[in-house]
């Protein structure tokens, strides 16, 4: 029985592929005055230190001074608001059919402070009875403490959960893991962008709507 689900957020509820990320990493090289694709590099090699605390000391740790620190940061929030203002199609509709049904719903991202700090502002504010951002918590994806906070903060058992992702550091095998039920969602027409789901033995879909079915 299906008491809850958990949503990942990127290339789940909004788009965020490899042309988003290097539209960002162009804009921000520009911004700095660096090399695109030298910064498009590092910035991608920084990752998991981004997701798991605060921005500032690592940029600081990339060699930017407090000015172009934040020239960033103020270009990183304006860029991800865009990014989270643009819900995918049915994505808002599903996550209220399923409140309007009872079945509590969470959000887990692996996502720098900046989502946080300008998530007020998206259509997704107050939306989820659990929020779990990684660079809040200090832990990313698939580590167990993720799950597991988000089902306490939903009231609900791991067994009873759903958790809905594109399948990217190893989501989906981290919510299996804790006895979650996971499903893999992908683009209409397209492989899964990740290689190693590809292959995923487990149920998919296609469009954010087709949860009702589980529930």
């Amino acid at each position: 029985m299906t008491r809850a689900v958990v949503f990942d957020l990127f290339e789940t509820l909004v788009d965020y592929d490899e042309e988003t990320s290097w539209a960002f990493s162009s804009a921000a090289a520009e911004l700095l005055g660096r090399d695109p694709q030298a910064f498009h590099a590092l910035w991608r090699e920084g990752r998991s230190v981004r997701d798991s605390g605060p921005m500032l000391p690592y940029l600081a740790s990339i060699g930017l001074d407090d000015g172009d620190a934040e020239r960033l940061l103020e270009f990183r929030r304006r860029f991800s608001l865009a990014v989270l203002r643009s819900p995918r199609e049915g994505v808002l509709e599903t996550l209220e059919e399923l409140r309007r049904r009872g079945i509590p719903i969470g959000l887990i991202t692996v996502c720098s402070e900046d989502v946080v700090e300008v998530w007020a502002e998206t259509p997704f504010a107050g939306m989820f009875g659990s929020e779990v951002f990684s660079c809040s918590c200090g832990y990313v994806k698939p580590d167990a403490r993720l799950y597991l906070q988000a089902c306490e903060e939903l009231g609900v058992e791991p067994v009873d959960a759903l958790y809905v992702g594109d399948g990217s550091n190893d989501e989906l095998a981290g919510a299996e893991r804790v006895g979650m039920r996971p499903v893999l969602v992908h683009r209409p027409g397209r492989e899964p962008a990740w290689p190693e789901v590809r292959d995923w033995p487990g149920p998919r879909i296609t469009s954010i709507a087709d949860v009702l079915s589980f529930v």
